[in-house]
């Protein structure tokens, strides 16, 4: 045999390998060979094309990686149209289109429908000749879309290559390009932190990063792609549409573990609620249901309207985006002193809450989307997110609107308002004599997760400020029965029933007491850290910046806030304080014996079914392990639950090595 045609096999075998390995690894999450082994594979494959460009195939696994830039985009006409769907807004009108679809089949029982997410991305449709992704196109005008070959190439949940075997010689899969939830958010951390335009929701990326005329940007962007039907086929699959998605899925494509075949109304409807009551915690934006009749026979019985199929609908979920009107933008004081401008909105219900508050972040970003009051604007709020504004209908906007703009005072105590150089936020400059800095920064300290005072809400501490009862959190410790008893809304029982919870904060823990203290930057992760690190508060007080910066996980930043605030005058008074009020905790002892989790920096990400993650956390400090909330280069090992997000993609891009819960168990001998 001649050496090219032995390239050639090799080449042939080298792609079918890692083309399997990209299916175990992107659609199964169940990889069979190390990042080093896929590495070694891939080099092999890259390094024969480069020297034999003829043997390059469309299928081939570089070809990921994006082409050069285009100069504008081709078309793709869709012999079989890409239509649109009825929207179901009540389980009443889902009741009438089942009515419609039994009258339509003649059939008296409950009819047997598919039920899946309606995810919210953009439209796409793949075509496949003998298994090779041959071309991709968008939904355009549903006859006509954009040729998106080169870009969807990039996406990994795309096979470049059917799996398995079977399919039809000729197969169009139209499904959604989508981008989860955590990786929007990390995508735009980054676009805000290069000084690019950040995007108004995941469905916006997905739209953007798809129809970039440089395939290299899109194949820089999260996103994914799940199958929701068929377009063209040259035989038919199967009989059912459930039948196709198991097939879909043998072929390498990545299914939505939420899909279901389901029967009747009945079964419709308590889909829609579970759907609903998952929602926020979905990987990825869904914005309703889509139910369609199973069997394929049906659905050519039953056809279409002029605009829609008549055998499918979507029920869609709670808008969580709705138009309203800015009443006003005010500037809100925090507890570390940031002013953000708030935006106060006409109420309105989105995604099922009233919402008449909406952050605008900083100056920079209301500058960004010019948003002033009496504005029309949309606003957007998914999960236990806050409400935000993610664009102004300029065509609504009245006359004699002016540009809003940062006080130089203080809204609340009147000190000087500044802009830090190289920050984005404006700080009142007033510290701890800011009567809103002291409400934030003692209903911080009293927080479940810091020394978790009960009772000790919002309303009594504005009044506890008020009056100058409380200037620092220390203050809460020489507080008296007869004092809160005077306080609107507390009787004898009351202040008694607050001051039994103030004794017993003073029994903590070191991390706790940290966190508590609210130095920038400190969360809960941190603040296991540094007191695993140190084991004792004097130790902290006195660290300097290097011994700081040396710790797994503190960055130089970190490590100046946490310097500055343990040597800030006013700050370790108020640590005298508490300490001389009576908080206190067991020194921790730091263990001398080594064992093979010594020096080691473990991330947990997702959820365990064996324990809670705190309860992982704990296993591992008592092993000599330290925890940290934040994959970097100095992280040892990342342990994966259910769901993981961001810190999974993370850990992966670094090769930072990865344990399943299995392995996890296995690791710490149970």
């Amino acid at each position: 045999m001649r050496e090219t045609d032995k390239l050639k096999k090799r080449a042939e075998e080298l792609r079918r390998e890692i083309n399997y390995h990209n299916y175990r690894y992107y659609v199964l999450d169940q990889p069979v060979v190390s990042d080093a082994e896929y590495d070694r594979l891939l080099r092999e494959l890259q390094e024969i094309e480069q020297s034999h460009p003829e043997l390059i195939t469309p299928d081939s696994p570089t070809q990921r990686v994006g082409a050069a830039p285009l100069a504008a985009f081709g078309t793709v006409r869709h012999k079989v149209p890409m239509t649109s769907m009825d929207n179901a807004f009540s389980d009443e009108e889902v009741g009438e289109w089942d009515r419609r679809v039994r009258k339509g089949l003649e059939v008296d029982g409950g009819a047997t429908y598919t039920a899946e997410p309606k995810f919210d991305g953009t439209s796409v449709s793949l075509r496949y000749e003998n298994g090779v992704l041959t071309q991709a196109g968008t939904r355009g005008d549903g006859a006509t879309g954009e040729d998106v070959t080169a870009n969807i190439r990039t996406i990994k949940t795309v096979p470049l290559h059917l799996q398995g075997q079977g399919w039809p010689r000729v197969l169009e899969v139209r499904g959604e390009v989508v981008i989860p939830k955590k990786d929007f958010a990390r995508l735009n951390a980054e676009q805000l932190k290069r000084g690019d335009k950040v995007f108004a929701n995941p469905r916006n990326a997905a739209a953007g990063s798809l129809r970039q005329l440089d395939p290299r940007i899109t194949a820089g962007r999260p996103l994914s792609f799940f199958p929701w039907g068929l377009g063209e086929v040259s035989e038919a699959p199967a009989r059912r549409y459930s039948e196709v998605v198991q097939q879909l899925k043998d072929w390498g494509f990545r299914v939505t573990e939420f899909f279901r075949v389901v029967k009747g109304t009945d079964e419709c409807l308590k889909y829609y609620r579970e759907i609903l009551g998952r929602r926020d915690k979905l990987p990825f934006e869904v914005d309703g249901v889509v139910y369609k009749v199973d069997a394929l026979g049906a659905r050519e019985q039953l056809g279409f309207t002029a605009r829609a199929p008549r055998w499918a609908i979507a029920h869609k979920l709670p808008a969580h985006e709705e138009t309203t009107v800015v009443e006003d933008i005010i500037a809100s004081v925090g507890r570390t002193g940031v002013v953000t401008p708030v935006a106060k909105l006409r109420p309105v219900h989105v995604g099922g809450v009233v919402v008449s508050n909406a952050t605008l972040h900083n100056q920079d970003e209301i500058a960004r989307k010019d948003v002033r009051a009496g504005d029309t604007v949309i606003v957007r709020r998914a999960g236990e997110v806050i409400p935000e504004i993610v664009g102004v209908i300029k065509d609504k906007r009245p006359r004699g609107t002016k540009p809003w703009r940062m006080p130089r005072k203080c809204p609340v105590c009147g000190s000087e308002v500044v802009r830090e150089p190289q920050e984005a936020a404006h700080r009142c400059t007033a510290g701890l004599y800011c009567p809103a800095q002291r409400m934030g920064a003692i209903l911080h300290f009293a927080s479940r997760h810091a020394l978790d005072i009960e009772g000790l809400g919002d309303k009594l501490v504005e009044q506890l400020v008020a009056k100058d009862l409380v200037k620092t959190v220390a203050d809460l410790y020489r507080l008296d029965e007869k004092t809160l008893a005077g306080l609107e809304r507390m009787g004898e029982r009351s202040a008694q029933n607050l001051l039994e919870q103030i004794e017993k904060s003073k029994h903590t823990t070191l991390a706790r007491f940290l966190y508590a203290l609210g130095v920038p930057q400190v969360g809960e992760a941190t603040a296991d850290l540094l007191a695993d690190h140190f084991g004792d508060l004097d130790a902290i007080l006195e660290a300097d910046r290097e011994t700081l910066q040396g710790i797994p996980g503190v960055g130089p930043a970190m490590a100046e806030d946490i310097y500055t605030f343990f040597h800030q005058k006013h700050n370790r008074e108020v640590i005298k304080k508490l300490r001389a009020g009576g908080v206190r905790w067991p020194r921790a002892e730091r263990k001398k014996t080594r064992t093979p989790f010594s020096g080691k920096t473990f991330v947990l990400t997702g959820a365990l079914a064996t324990m809670t993650r705190d309860e992982a956390k704990n296993r591992l400090r008592a092993l000599g392990a330290t925890v940290s909330g934040s994959v970097s280069k100095k992280t040892d090992y990342v342990i994966a639950g259910a769901d993981p997000g961001s810190k999974a993609a993370k850990a992966r891009e670094l090769g930072v090595q990865m344990l399943s819960e299995k392995e996890f168990l296995r690791l710490i001998g149970e």
